[in-house]
């Protein structure tokens, strides 16, 4: 398995390919190779601001001499007319990493923002937020990352990393014992180091992994249960599973599933429904 910075590595790699192809002639026609210049980045929305660390690593990809120079990290609050960083670099380089660098930290920032609306609501209360593999295909690595600014707590990265039992994968195996004993036994027999998680949608699904799960299963999965049955569900498991929430949960009502004590609350949402934030980068003329 590739750790972040090679993966991140390769993101770039194809993305610049991606917006590059076998030449920026835009600039190419008009900048000189080795001319020099500045460039700042300008906030204008307010927010949490993600992406810093990513955009210093496209520039230096493209000139290892680049000089990076930040005014806000990774995290903080960001207000309209701030800037974050300053880079010097050729300017050919500068204006080939623009949109790149634009591209990750205005999708970053904004899933940062708005994961740190649902964080927030969470403050005080044992419940922490999830997020989901409803992501942008090829860009997930970021988009988690940017959940994990905010302040939310990475699910399974893909399919590889954890089994979780959702009910297509029930209904496929047969029901939910057989699905269980199966995922049991092939982490068994082939000696993977994984977790099993199990939806469940009816109290007696619950009552079902609680029956048969001890020692398989580490966390039952509510979906679309409403928080009176997510109480209901808390009280059948009595701390034997890590449970999650998980289905419609909305900044609306993530408070109230909160309040059931439950362990976790996954929302897809803070990844496709968060909004990207206005940023630019200009260049500074001396």
């Amino acid at each position: 398995m590739l750790s972040f910075n090679e993966q991140l590595e390769h993101l770039i790699h194809e993305a610049l390919q991606e917006d590059i192809g076998s030449g920026d002639y835009s600039t190419l026609s008009v900048i000189p190779e080795n001319k020099r210049g500045k460039a700042v980045l300008k906030i204008k929305q307010d927010g949490i601001l993600a992406g810093i660390a990513v955009a210093q690593k496209i520039f230096l990809m493209v000139d290892s001499a680049a000089d990076f120079n930040t005014y806000k990290k990774d995290g903080e609050q960001m207000h309209k007319g701030e800037v974050a960083f300053e880079v010097q670099s050729t300017i050919q380089a500068i204006l080939q990493c623009e949109r790149l660098v634009l591209n990750c930290m205005q999708r970053m920032s904004g899933i940062a923002t708005l994961t740190r609306q649902y964080a927030d609501k969470l403050q005080g209360y044992h419940t922490k937020v999830l997020d989901t593999r409803k992501t942008t295909p090829n860009f997930r690595l970021l988009e988690k990352e940017a959940v994990r600014i905010g302040g939310g707590v990475n699910h399974r990265f893909a399919l590889y990393d954890m089994i979780m039992l959702k009910d297509n994968h029930i209904d496929y195996a047969g029901g939910l014992q057989p699905a269980i004993e199966k995922a049991y036994n092939y982490v068994q027999a082939n000696k993977l180091n994984l977790k099993i998680e199990v939806e469940t949608r009816s109290l007696a699904d619950v009552q079902t992994v609680c029956n048969i799960g001890k020692g398989k299963v580490f966390r039952i999965m509510l979906d679309n249960f409403l928080p009176e049955q997510v109480q209901q569900a808390l009280q059948m498991i009595n701390g034997e599973f890590e449970t999650e929430a998980s289905g419609g949960i909305s900044l609306d009502t993530v408070e109230a599933y909160a309040k059931t004590g439950v362990d976790y609350v996954s929302v897809g949402g803070l990844i496709h429904q968060a909004q990207s934030l206005d940023l630019s980068l200009k260049a500074e003329i001396e």
